[in-house]
């Protein structure tokens, strides 16, 4: 765990992006796992959490974790529209992953005042998102547009922009991607398995958490 954080002040990208290796990337069911899952994974000194829009749940969790883990800074993620980004930030949320890159999801998010990691694949995309002030991206999906190799590629040319490498990373590969220079942390799923949620397994959330602190990039 990094540096205190201000809970009124706006966040940066590349705050979410320095506090920790990882940033999980969080699919919920149930309202009901949201807050000891969030207690679980701070208390394994990971704090920046994205709870993805991908269930009809997702944005009551977010609140939920909002309010009772004040501890956790939650995020959204599968931003993809302006109004993902609303309802994001009326449930509580201080930052926000998109899939993509459009101009729109770009601007929605700074108009209600949230952190936006972009999600790019291509040059083009990098382009795109650093026309509109954005130089912390998240690079997906990571390994099957290229993984660690492509972001070597983009070191030249976009020497300016840091990544958060998110998809098909692994406790196994994310090493690899954690030792390239532009990339500052990387999202992966594999600390909030399903099953752990299933059973309610907070200790092996908190265990696998704790595992990544020996990931931080030098």
């Amino acid at each position: 765990m990094t540096t205190a954080l201000n809970a009124s002040a706006p966040l940066t990208a590349l705050q979410v992006m320095q506090d920790a290796p990882v940033i999980p990337v969080i699919v919920l069911n149930d309202v009901a796992h949201a807050v000891p899952m969030a207690r679980a994974l701070v208390a394994g000194g990971v704090r920046m959490l994205e709870v993805t829009l991908r269930t009809p749940q997702a944005l009551a969790c977010i609140e939920a974790i909002a309010r009772a883990v004040p501890e956790a800074v939650v995020g959204a993620g599968t931003v993809r529209c302006k109004a993902d980004a609303q309802a994001a930030a009326n449930a509580g949320a201080r930052f926000a992953v998109s899939p993509g890159y459009t101009s729109a999801v770009g601007q929605a998010c700074r108009d209600v005042g949230l952190a936006l990691l972009p999600g790019v694949a291509t040059g083009s995309e990098i382009m795109m998102a650093q026309e509109d002030g954005f130089t912390e991206l998240k690079f997906f999906p990571a390994m099957q547009a290229g993984g660690p190799a492509m972001l070597k590629a983009w070191s030249g040319p976009f020497f300016d922009v840091r990544f958060c490498p998110t998809g098909g990373v692994s406790l196994q590969n994310a090493a690899d991607f954690l030792a390239l220079p532009n990339v500052v942390c990387v999202g992966g799923s594999w600390l909030v398995p399903a099953d752990a949620l299933a059973h309610s397994d907070w200790a092996r959330i908190t265990q696998l958490a704790a595992d990544t602190r020996v990931l931080r990039s030098t």
